[in-house]
């Protein structure tokens, strides 16, 4: 396990290196460096988290591993973010990194967690645990406020306002629920077989050495991205919405599936409806504040048309899944869908405003079934008293 801890960290040396030392090289090249980098140290910052299990409720720590897991993600759309207040045309990007991340782990991710724990334990469906109305809940909450960015057709501050508002009560709604101790394995099962102190020193340690390493590979990986795309021909939107999420979410993939297999699917599918309701409060919400810090002035960043779109076909995507996992029930049929329809959009990308109306279509229909599912989980998710 000291040989997984050992290689992550001499994943991210070359990254490092070539940072600091202004060493040039292929964009391409770089890509690939810097986005190992980012990978490594994105298990870092993972295995870090799911110790911190041991200390404080489950809830809180899936709050913080999504949180934790999507920092490269904040590193590259915040780069982008900054570079527009002074170069317009960065702000494509600035949002492209959230809607691909945020589309993979719902129309990927959940679908893949569902299959893997159907193929290993022969079910049909996952079934959740009540906490997992936490997660939920906030979800529900962060996607109805998101379909009002494309409407707008901008980011402002008071978006930040509103959407980390949601955070904060989506992180102390989480804080309050019961610890529990978990199961871990691998390389996070040997960090916490230290004593307390030095559990929580290897445990800051990896997490200061790994943002270092993510904040050494954003804008370099940023940059290579775009430059990779026009040295190959290809669209640089679609390598920085697609590509980049692929080097930062697949540590995060590789943990669940392996809680999975252990039987805790209900914990994996939390670790990543969190990481969505992360991205959709503080990372949208941080976006129109680093632009304006790099402006020197109050402003909001005005989306393109692509940038509507985008935001509105991921909006619709998390409303119906949200709307399927109200009964706290997924099955094969369910994340067949899902996957279908975010592969339908991937390959079809012109077809993005007709899949995001199937997707509510869809959602209302099954919103009609499910209404008697409506006040349990706003009750135990958002703690809302039940009226007398």
């Amino acid at each position: 396990m000291r040989l997984f801890i050992v290689a992550s960290i001499a994943s991210t040396l070359p990254a490092i290196i070539m940072r600091w030392l202004h060493i040039e090289s292929d964009p391409r090249l770089g890509a690939m460096i810097f986005g190992i980098g980012i990978f490594g140290a994105a298990f870092m910052l993972s295995w870090a988290a799911e110790v911190a299990q041991l200390d404080i409720s489950r809830g809180l720590a899936l709050a913080i591993l999504a949180l934790i897991a999507i920092l490269p993600e904040y590193a590259v759309d915040l780069y982008f973010a900054w570079v527009a207040a002074y170069e317009p045309a960065y702000s494509s990007y600035a949002t492209a990194n959230m809607t691909g991340a945020n589309r993979l782990l719902v129309g990927g991710g959940w679908p893949f967690i569902v299959l893997l724990f159907c193929l290993k334990f022969g079910k049909s469906e996952i079934r959740l645990e009540t906490t997992n109305r936490a997660e939920i809940s906030y979800l529900l909450v962060a996607t109805l406020y998101a379909f009002t960015i494309p409407v707008k057709g901008s980011l402002a501050l008071i978006d930040f306002v509103i959407l980390a508002s949601i955070f904060a009560c989506y992180v102390w709604r989480t804080a309050v629920m019961e610890v529990e101790e978990p199961h871990l394995v691998g390389p996070a099962r040997l960090i916490a077989s230290l004593s307390k102190g030095k559990r929580r020193s290897v445990n800051v340690c990896l997490f200061l050495f790994a943002a270092f390493a993510i904040f050494s590979c954003a804008e370099p990986f940023a940059e290579a991205l775009i430059a990779s795309g026009k040295v190959l021909g290809i669209d640089e939107y679609f390598l920085v919405q697609w590509l980049a999420p692929l080097a930062s979410e697949a540590p995060e993939f590789i943990i669940a599936a392996l809680w999975t297999l252990r039987g805790q699917a209900p914990a994996a599918i939390g670790a990543l409806i969190s990481s969505t309701v992360n991205q959709w409060t503080l990372l949208v919400g941080t976006i129109p504040v680093v632009y304006s810090i790099s402006s020197g002035a109050v402003r909001q960043m005005v989306l393109d048309t692509r940038q509507q779109q985008e935001i509105f076909l991921t909006a619709s995507q998390s409303i119906l899944a949200v709307v399927i996992l109200m009964n706290l029930r997924m099955n094969l049929w369910e994340s067949a869908a899902l996957f279908f329809l975010f592969a339908s959009q991937l390959i079809f990308p012109g077809i993005r405003i007709e899949v995001g109306v199937l997707f509510l279509i869809l959602a209302a229909i099954l919103m009609f079934r499910r209404t008697k599912d409506v006040g349990p989980l706003l009750r135990e998710g958002l703690l809302i008293p039940k009226k007398r």
